[in-house]
């Protein structure tokens, strides 16, 4: 159980990693001009996004670090 739990842990710390280099990838090419219908940049969007998601993994990574913590003091 503990190396699903740790192979799933990896996992999830690679999307942080992931949703980081997404983030600012979105940021370095930020091009104020191309907006959506609401007049909002879609770069400013794709950060957004890459913002969430990068906070959903780290909730999913804290809840597997817990998991494991827990596994192991009944062990």
């Amino acid at each position: 159980m503990n190396i699903l739990l740790i192979l799933l842990l990896l996992g999830a710390m690679g999307a942080v990693v992931f949703a980081v280099i997404r983030g600012l990838h979105a940021f370095a090419n930020l091009k104020p001009e191309e907006v959506d219908e609401k007049g909002v940049p879609t770069s400013l969007t794709m950060q957004n996004r890459a913002m969430f998601a990068r906070v959903k993994w780290q909730a999913i990574a804290i809840v597997i670090v817990v998991a494991l913590l827990l596994l192991a003091q009944t062990a």
